[in-house]
């Protein structure tokens, strides 16, 4: 793997919350999720269009989300 390229702070700018997601292999999964089945692990996600990234970002601001904003195409 690569290093992680450096990011400017002015691109973070009132992000709540930088995510990243980890490397893993087929057999990581098929050893993981059963794990959180077992565990009654329960995501919540707000979807939005992606033509509505800023009410998504209004409502991370002003506290209306429990869990993670997502936007799609």
């Amino acid at each position: 793997m690569s290093d992680i390229p450096a990011t400017p702070y002015r691109l973070l700018w009132e992000c709540a919350e930088l995510v990243s997601v980890a490397n893993l292999t087929r057999r990581d999964a098929e050893e993981f999720f059963p794990i959180v089945k077992s565990a009654q692990v329960r995501t919540h996600t707000k979807v939005y269009p992606l033509e509505q990234a800023n009410q998504a970002l209004d409502d991370l601001r002003a506290g209306r989300l429990s869990g993670a904003a997502v936007l799609v195409p």
